[in-house]
């Protein structure tokens, strides 16, 4: 096989692997809905051999299981993986910002005053863009650190738990109101204060996990389902 055409087959499985990532998040795969590559691979005009490998990476990352005879599989969390994943989450966003607090000058101070108004404005407009206005935020912050493998964990920790906040924000969350939590660590920054900021984020991060695994699992008891068992993502 020539470079050529192995270039090619990267970039099909690229573009199969941002294709289903994007589906999942957006919650049109339910956890424990079972990929079929054929039906996939039809749908992005490709053979089923880059789906294949696409679902390979999403399994590495967690986000699907592959199981001998049921195939690919999208995965769940547990009410106590959510705990775990705001848990790690803290730890490595407030690190971020710990490191990223000697590059908070002037200009990053407004970049990071536009992330907020965007929030704001998404929360005003009935909430449906603010979890990626929320998720940009946190991004914009975590770049700063410049540290890639840290940004690149803190981004799958994000990506796992997104269709549960989107469930969860669609049915009784508030992102007009959320968005102040936002504000405090903007508050935070400005101090200068570098121990202060991680501690801040830390909190920040960490409040979100009881409200949401609550959310989830009242709506669990409500369907006659274990909170231990798997998260599903349906409305």
């Amino acid at each position: 096989m020539g470079f050529a055409s192995k270039s090619m087959a990267a970039t099909a499985q690229d573009e199969a692997y941002r294709a289903i990532l994007q589906d999942i998040r957006s919650g049109r795969y339910q956890p424990g809905e079972r990929l079929i590559p054929e039906t996939i691979a039809r749908e992005l005009a490709m053979s089923r051999m880059p789906v294949r490998e696409a679902f390979q990476r999403l399994a590495n990352e967690g986000l699907v299981l592959i199981r001998p005879n049921r195939g690919c599989v999208v995965s769940g969390l547990t009410i106590e993986e959510i705990y775990e994943l705001f848990e790690i989450r803290s730890v490595l966003e407030g690190l971020a910002v710990r490191l990223a607090m000697p590059r908070f000058d002037a200009a990053a101070l407004a970049e990071l005053d536009d992330h907020v108004a965007r929030m704001h404005r998404a929360g005003a407009a009935g909430g449906a863009d603010w979890l990626t206005k929320h998720q940009e935020f946190h991004a914009y912050i975590c770049g700063l650190s410049r540290r890639p493998k840290l940004i690149a964990q803190i981004a799958a920790l994000h990506i796992a738990v997104e269709p549960s906040m989107r469930v969860w924000l669609h049915h009784v969350a508030q992102p007009a109101h959320a968005t102040e939590r936002q504000d405090e660590v903007v508050e935070a920054i400005r101090t200068g204060d570098a121990e202060h900021a991680e501690a801040v984020m830390r909190d920040h991060v960490l409040r979100t996990a009881p409200r949401l695994a609550e959310f989830l699992r009242s709506r669990d008891q409500a369907a006659g389902m274990s909170s231990t068992r798997s998260v599903s993502a349906q409305i």
